[in-house]
């Protein structure tokens, strides 16, 4: 099985506990050690979306965008993964202050560019933080990592 890549960064303690919970999640549905591969979009590259099966983006709505990091990542990964991933199995999570809207459609041009395809809906928490987002973000996880291995993507 190709492994889940979930890529995200966090710039607070709150997005880093969402992270947490979709990682803890997918570990769970698929506890083989290399299944689930977590990286900072500063540290992600080319190499990491071409030997994935599945990816989860994460990101925080910055300026009615997503933050500069991921989108640091898709201008280092978009031509060289252009042609090689088309159809590649993505969620996203957002962490919005308003609404999340900028950031998930900012998203959503990018991998509409690249030809993946949204294995569910995004989802998106905005507001104060709050504990409850842990079990939609688990569930993103785990999701996603189940039907990878299942052979659903």
């Amino acid at each position: 099985m190709k492994p889940l890549l979930i890529v995200c960064h966090c710039p607070s303690p709150n997005v880093r506990a969402l992270l947490d919970a979709v990682e803890r999640g997918a570990r769970e549905a698929v506890p083989a050690a290399d299944s689930v591969r977590v990286r900072s979009p500063f540290d992600a590259g080319a190499h990491d979306v071409l030997e994935a099966g599945a990816i989860i983006l994460g990101t925080t709505e910055n300026f009615g965008y997503m933050n500069g990091a991921l989108k640091d990542f898709f201008e280092r990964i978009y031509y060289p993964c252009l042609e090689s991933t088309r159809g590649l199995p993505y969620a996203l999570f957002v962490k919005g202050g308003q609404d999340g809207h900028g950031a998930r459609s900012s998203v959503e041009r990018i991998v509409t560019g690249l030809k993946w395809r949204a294995a569910q809906p995004p989802l998106v928490l905005t507001g104060e933080f709050d504990d409850a987002w842990l079990e939609p973000c688990h569930e993103l996880g785990m999701t996603l990592a189940a039907g990878l291995e299942a052979g659903l993507f």
